[in-house]
């Protein structure tokens, strides 16, 4: 056991943002969080990285208690965040050196340690090319290195595909598969439902500050059920539609995302028509109609009436 989380909680003000959550992480292991932004996610993984103070539980890295013995919990952590701190005018192995050597590696270590990461990425081609010359994914991928430099046995990944191109998305994809084969455990968030459910083997999903649904990831695609996602894109949407839609006969869920309304229905092929129907007579123009399959974004919406990308 890698990590143990015991009924952490953590409140600003009046707002509860992390309430009771229990965690638990094997060598080798790669943990999905979801949630969409507010549930907690953000403030659980900086108290398991030793950034925030929790008011109430614990957290043992390694077998050793995080606030009892900080130096030796954090030497086994990782951090990769959702943005890059990278030194833009610097090479990507200057940059590394120094992150490097704040970690404590010293020359030879380093310069093998350096190696190691760009080749884990797959930056080793560019790595005396400066920073500030690389693509969003090349960034997001030699952050990546740097978080996994002294060889974490957890390693913490927020978010690490926003924003990337496909390829470099692929490319991240791979070092997450790599970095598990050699051992390491990584929690690994997203707002990709799709990329979890490729790259993970348990998944927790969170909502205001609680877990509200736990387990393997094909454990949880069958509580999602036979329920398939009707998302309908609009030119003008309104919740005083959401409200309409909600109560067409077959439609067990309804939220509003962006420019899309996702409907949660038994019978996508009948609820469609009425739908579309409805729609039109309120002057509103479609755009597009997709039916998806369960996934884990549907079984939040079963559990919650919520979307997971509250975009």
């Amino acid at each position: 056991m890698i990590l143990e989380v015991k009924q952490l909680e953590k409140s600003f003000g009046a707002r509860r943002a992390v309430a009771g959550i229990n965690l638990l992480l094997n060598e080798g292991e790669v943990l999905g969080l979801l949630g969409p932004n507010g549930a907690g996610k953000t403030t659980t993984l900086a108290m398991i990285g030793g950034l925030l103070q929790p008011e109430a539980g614990s957290i043992t890295i390694g077998g050793w208690d995080l606030q009892r013995h900080p130096l030796q919990a954090k030497a086994l952590l990782g951090i990769v965040p959702q943005e890059p701190a990278l030194y833009p005018q610097l090479s990507a192995a200057a940059n590394l050196r120094f992150w490097g050597t704040m970690q404590g590696l010293q020359r030879s270590e380093l310069n093998k340690a350096v190696a190691e990461a760009l080749a884990v990425v797959g930056l080793t081609e560019r790595a005396r090319e400066r920073v500030v010359n690389y693509s969003g994914g090349m960034k997001r991928r030699l952050n990546i290195a740097a978080g996994i430099l002294h060889r974490p046995k957890l390693l913490i990944m927020d978010e690490p595909t926003v924003g990337v191109d496909p390829q470099s998305r692929n490319h991240i994809h791979e070092t997450v598969k790599r970095l598990q084969c050699a051992g390491t455990a990584i929690i690994y968030t997203s707002h990709y439902v799709e990329e979890v459910e490729e790259l993970c083997g348990r998944v927790l999903i969170m909502d205001a500050g609680k877990v509200v649904a736990a387990g393997t990831v094909a454990e949880l695609l069958r509580a999602a059920g036979h329920a398939q996602e009707l998302v309908i894109k609009v030119n003008r949407p309104h919740q005083a539609v959401l409200s309409r839609l909600t109560a067409i006969p077959g439609v067990r869920e309804a939220v509003m995302v962006g420019q899309a309304f996702k409907l949660l229905t038994l019978k996508a092929e009948q609820v469609l028509p009425l739908a579309y129907e409805y729609l039109l007579s309120q002057g509103l123009q479609v755009s597009a109609i997709e039916i998806h399959k369960p996934n884990l974004e549907s079984l939040f919406l079963k559990l919650t009436g919520k979307s997971l990308r509250d975009q």
